[in-house]
């Protein structure tokens, strides 16, 4: 299964998400998908905590979640179970120059919706499905008026530490050579 993901917002910030899927025994299907118009405030705290997911060690993720039991607990109904695919990888010349196709990525999604109604989607480079599962799973629980913080605390907050402790000791490594 192939498939590619573009995002655009338009002036009103409303967040508009074309995917594109094509299996090779079918034509190209199109589904145009609308969220609620986001503030720009929730929608940049939503991508802090998505980039954290998203770019974390699967094992540090899958470690962290184990730890945060009460939230292990809290049932989900999957919409979209975690699944493997390509997307288009695309670069530019320059700042202004043409934009042409580098190459294919394995990426794996998840979709999934708690028993009040938040729905947590993830898109993971790779193909650990596990790890999209617990991000698609985070993503609703942080989504949550009354679980947020406690989602917050257990799962993104040592995530972004040990990032912060990684990029610290590599900016040491670098500094070193200099």
């Amino acid at each position: 299964m192939l498939f590619a993901l573009y995002l655009h917002i338009s002036t009103s910030h409303q967040l508009q998400l074309l995917i594109e899927t094509r299996n090779t025994q079918s034509a190209m299907n199109q589904k145009f998908v609308e969220t609620d118009t986001l503030s720009r405030a929730a929608h940049a705290e939503r991508q802090a905590w998505m980039k954290i997911l998203a770019t974390s060690p699967s094992n540090q993720v899958e470690t962290v979640w184990a730890s945060a039991t009460e939230l292990n607990e809290i049932p989900c109904e999957i919409i979209r179970k975690p699944e493997r695919g390509l997307v288009m990888v695309r670069g530019r010349a320059g700042s202004a120059g043409e934009q042409f196709n580098l190459g294919e990525m394995t990426v794996t999604r998840c979709a999934v919706r708690l028993a009040e109604g938040q729905t947590g989607v993830s898109y993971i480079s790779g193909r650990d499905l596990e790890h999209a599962l617990i991000a698609a799973k985070a993503d609703a629980l942080l989504q949550s008026e009354t679980l947020h913080d406690v989602a917050y605390e257990s799962l993104i907050a040592p995530l972004k530490q040990n990032m912060e402790n990684s990029e610290s000791e590599r900016a040491a490594k670098v500094a070193a050579t200099r």
